[in-house]
């Protein structure tokens, strides 16, 4: 990598109510490098890059796990943002099959309009991958209520970051994710809070015991584990695992140096977009 990319959470709640009362931002995540990716765009995404003055024309892909409004909501304006207010095609989408086709329950989320405007629209279905400016994507498999859920995998010369979406426990869902440098998962449920399709507490502690990553980040917390305190449920994780575990907030950034090390909050205030040149 020509310098040391980092990601910057901009949303860490999730679920109907913590979106609903905007308990955390919603704006999903963001990989800022030699490639800038943006991951699951909720309610707030774009409102949440200006704030931490990230410019939208210079994302170069937006990936959407699944059909949720938590997950795709701000998807079709960041599209028209990657695309300089369609104006140039450019960019990738890449979406699961829900979001962009629909299923007999739930979506499409996407227009054909805005899937014309975008340079290259790929579904994502486990097992699949694509490349994106040297930025390998595998699309790993998830069991949740939009059945065409999928994590991803982020591949370079730094090593794999995996993102896994919101999912029940299963081994096809920790088996997908092995090797990983850095897991960063949708932990929606507190200790003690197991509902299906979802990862609670315990859940995620079995996770990252099995894969052993460098560093495991916990993210879109449900109402139960804002209540609760989502540092006390990543706290007990890195005493049940011996692995260090961060419960994310809205605005924190992980720098991917030679060990991925959390840097704190981004800083509204730092800088103005720069418009004139995209990575």
């Amino acid at each position: 990598m020509a310098r040391r990319a980092q990601l910057i959470f901009l949303g860490t709640g999730g679920g109907r109510f913590a979106t609903i009362y905007q308990t955390r931002s919603t704006g999903g995540l963001y990989y800022r490098g030699d490639v800038n990716l943006h991951i699951d765009p909720g309610p707030t995404a774009l409102s949440q890059l200006k704030r931490y003055n990230l410019d939208p024309t210079r994302t170069n892909a937006i990936l959407v796990s699944h059909c949720h409004p938590d997950h795709y909501n701000d998807a079709e304006i960041l599209m028209e943002g990657m695309t300089e207010g369609t104006t140039v095609k450019r960019g990738t989408l890449v979406a699961s099959k829900s979001v962009l086709e629909g299923t007999d329950e739930i979506g499409p989320a996407i227009s054909e309009y805005h899937k014309r405007v975008v340079q290259e629209v790929i579904k994502a279905e486990p097992e699949g991958e694509c490349e994106i400016k040297g930025m390998k994507v595998t699309f790993t498999p998830s069991k949740h209520t939009d059945p065409t859920t999928v994590g991803f995998k982020l591949t370079n010369d730094w090593g794999t970051i995996s993102y896994i979406a919101d999912t029940d426990l299963t081994q096809a869902v920790v088996d997908a994710h092995r090797g990983s440098r850095l897991l960063i998962m949708a932990s929606t449920r507190p200790l003690y809070g197991k509902i299906p399709f979802h990862l609670s507490t315990e859940d995620s502690a079995h996770i990252i015991g099995e894969i052993e990553p460098e560093l495991a980040i916990l993210t879109h917390f449900g109402l139960k584990v804002l209540r609760e305190k989502p540092k006390m449920q990543s706290d007990w994780i890195t005493k049940k695992t011996g692995i260090k575990t961060f419960a994310a907030y809205d605005g924190m950034r992980v720098e991917l140096g030679d060990t991925p090390r959390v840097l704190g909050r981004s800083n509204p205030r730092s800088k103005r977009l720069n418009n004139k040149k995209r990575i």
